[in-house]
């Protein structure tokens, strides 16, 4: 049995990025890759920019981000 078979909804959490962690400012189980929109179960959280404070599913999606938008810019 999982969480789905369970009732349990998922709902997206707020979170701020920090340099080697970051901090869960509202709870939920995933956020949103910034570049797919897909979710990311926060347990499988990895790559995020803090200066962009935006997460990315993967390491091709955060590269993508860094091309497109240049590192720390807005």
């Amino acid at each position: 049995m999982n969480i789905f078979e369970k009732g349990f909804a998922p709902t997206q959490a707020t979170v701020r990025y920090l340099d080697a962690d970051y901090v869960v400012l509202k709870p939920g189980s995933f956020v949103r890759c910034a570049i797919t929109d897909k979710p990311i179960p926060l347990d499988e959280l990895f790559y995020w920019s803090v200066d962009r404070q935006e997460a990315y599913i993967d390491a091709a999606a955060a590269a993508e981000a860094f091309e497109r938008f240049g590192r720390g810019q807005n």
